[in-house]
């Protein structure tokens, strides 16, 4: 199975803009200290720090120029103070991380990853925008699906940030990266870990735990992820047929019923498949008159093909649960559609036992008429055809269907016991 795709929170197209005006950058600075290094662990302290006028007006005309999408304007006069600025490193952040933004824009991803990373790199920003690009170099590495990358990055935020600035997100990012990464191990811890923090998890999330226990044929943990996902999202029919096969998988056939049929009192079950798989499940459960119930309700509501193997199907259970009429209404339908008798010879039997001659005649007789029975049945067919023109009063034809069965061997002694019998029966008659 592949994994679900997850929504990781990531850029835009356009990466939004940290700071809305270099005023607000410069509201936010505690300048950096490039000295600290970035280990983990170790609490990032940065000293207050300003633009001087000249760049903080140079920067908001910048700035004017992306929020106008001039982009190669900006790019280059962006350049030009980049040229400028090499013994200031805390401009230098700066510059990089709207460069970052401008080649983003541009679509010149790897280009802006360099600019994002070389803002990191000089470790002056202070810590808002500092973990804050971090992190999304983090995202970036996994959109370009550059996974160990991504998780390496991923990795290193995780032990720089404050912890309790670390969100159910970031494990959401994290959980994604293995999935991709086809280790579904780590998946699980990072999917449960994102789902235990999180006051309302997303979907997404539990159909990615869910994927994990699949790929690990973990399905007693699939099923009680199926259970909290059903619990949640109620109307999703995939959650209930899931469970249900699970729980066939693990031969607790009652609970695979159970949940079935929850689903299909809710109105879920939507498609011949389902509705067929509910009917297999109660006849399989020793249930009969429920699934031909559920087989002949999906017929009359279009749900389920009018085809002779599901009218036979749904023969076989009526006259399994001893609904004899309903078996016969079924194999008649079945019956009409067929291009043999074979069906035709089973409502036959009913009839016989039933000693309704007259309909036992008709379908012997369609029987034989259509053909396709096996031959050690013919003779059987003519047999039994026999009994019931015998008793309608139609002593010739009943001699001739005799006569017929005796040419079969597992016939011919029943048959010229009846042969005997109306020879015996017109020498009475006889003056």
């Amino acid at each position: 199975m592949t994994p679900v795709n997850i929504l990781v929170t990531t850029m835009n197209k356009r990466i939004p803009i940290l700071y809305k005006s270099v005023l607000a950058i410069t509201l936010l600075a505690f300048a950096a200290n490039s000295a600290i290094a970035q280990s983990c662990n170790i609490e990032r302290k940065v000293p207050a720090k300003a633009l001087t006028e000249v760049s903080f007006k140079r920067l908001n005309d910048i700035y004017e120029d992306i929020g106008e999408e001039k982009y190669n304007e900006a790019a280059k006069d962006l350049q030009d103070m980049l040229g400028r600025a090499k013994n200031d490193t805390y401009e230098q952040a700066i510059i990089h991380q709207a460069l970052a933004q401008v080649e983003w824009a541009r679509e010149r991803f790897d280009s802006a990853l360099r600019h994002f990373e070389q803002a990191v790199n000089l470790n002056t920003l202070p810590n808002h925008a500092h973990f804050a690009l971090m992190y999304q170099i983090a995202q970036l590495y996994f959109m370009k699906e550059r996974y160990q990358e991504s998780l390496n990055r991923l990795d290193l935020w995780f032990c720089t940030v404050p912890k309790e600035q670390i969100t159910s997100g970031a494990y959401v990012l994290k959980a994604s990266i293995y999935a991709n990464r086809e280790d579904y191990r780590q998946t699980l811890a990072a999917i449960e870990q994102a789902i235990a923090m999180d006051s309302d998890p997303k979907e997404a999330w539990y159909q990615l735990k869910l994927a994990s226990h699949f790929e690990l044929e973990q399905f007693p943990q699939a099923g009680d992820t199926l259970k909290v996902m059903i619990q949640k999202w109620s109307d999703k029919k995939t959650y209930w047929t899931q469970l249900s096969s699970i729980y066939v998988k693990l031969k607790r056939d009652k609970e695979a019923l159970s949940v079935l049929a929850a689903a299909h009192l809710k109105g879920l079950l939507d498609k011949e498949s389902d509705i067929k798989q509910l009917a297999n499940l109660y006849q399989f459960l020793d249930i009969p008159y429920k699934a031909a119930e559920i087989m002949e309700k999906g017929m009359t509501d279009g749900l389920v093909a009018k085809t002779q193997k599901h009218y036979e199907q749904t023969g076989d259970a009526w006259y399994q649960a001893e609904e004899l009429e309903n078996a016969l209404e079924s194999f008649k339908s079945a019956g009409r559609l067929a291009s043999d008798g074979k069906i035709d010879l089973r409502r036959g039997y009913i009839l016989v036992d039933l000693e309704r001659w007259a309909d036992a005649k008709e379908a012997l007789g369609a029987a034989l008429s259509k053909g396709g029975i096996e031959d050690r049945k013919i003779g059987e067919t003519y047999l039994l055809k026999g009994m019931a023109e015998y008793n309608l009063g139609n002593v010739g034809q009943a001699r001739r269907d005799f006569s017929q069965a005796t040419r079969y061997e597992r016939s011919r002694a029943p048959a010229q016991q009846w042969i005997n019998h109306l020879n015996q029966e017109s020498g009475r008659q006889a003056p």
